[in-house]
């Protein structure tokens, strides 16, 4: 047994949806005590940091009814079933932007809520941005505006509690630290 494995005794599903499904196991712990441990899957996700030409950060402005209110954030999007994680940066960057990019560098993934999700967001690069014309449209029940924001902008946004969201305050840090560490 690994390290803290959780063995699963048994697993029920308790809903499946267009995004996620709620599965409720039974786990065996280390101590050989049980408990439950409800879980979200999801397919995963991509975010984007697309900088243009002059150097300032593409953004969103959508309203996240879970939080009944609007966040700024990198465009993103879930997965489509057996997309590759790459590919589906690009669709979102086109469809939530209007743009292309020449090239798209993955830099890292990771985990949004392990305590109770299994959604691993693939964080990406877009380099070289051109405006697409007859660019993929938006899907049917999203809106959204873009924002263009510096650096500095952005990282005032994020200080004074306008980005909270996980993902952009990731992109952000990682822009900053980029920057530090190539003055």
């Amino acid at each position: 047994m690994k390290k803290f494995e959780e063995k699963t005794l048994s697993s029920e599903k308790i809903f499946t949806g267009r995004v996620i499904s709620l599965q409720v196991d039974e786990v065996e712990l280390p101590d050989g005590k049980t408990s439950k441990r409800e879980i979200v899957k999801h397919p995963g996700a991509v975010a984007i940091i697309a900088l243009t030409a002059d150097n300032k950060i593409i953004m969103v402005e959508q309203y996240r009814k879970a939080l009944e209110r609007s966040l700024i954030e990198i465009p993103a999007g879930k997965l489509e079933k057996g997309e590759e994680p790459v590919l589906s940066a690009e669709r979102e960057l086109e469809e939530e932007t209007g743009y292309e990019c020449e090239k798209m560098e993955h830099i890292i993934s990771f985990y949004t809520s392990p305590g109770f999700a299994d959604e691993l967001v693939h964080l990406y690069v877009a380099h070289n941005l051109k405006k697409k014309e007859n660019a993929a449209p938006l899907d049917e029940d999203e809106f959204v505006e873009l924002i263009e924001l510096t650096l500095e902008e952005a990282e005032n946004y994020l200080l004074e509690g306008k980005i909270q969201d996980a993902k952009t305050a990731y992109a952000v840090q990682y822009l900053l630290l980029k920057k530090a560490m190539n003055p």
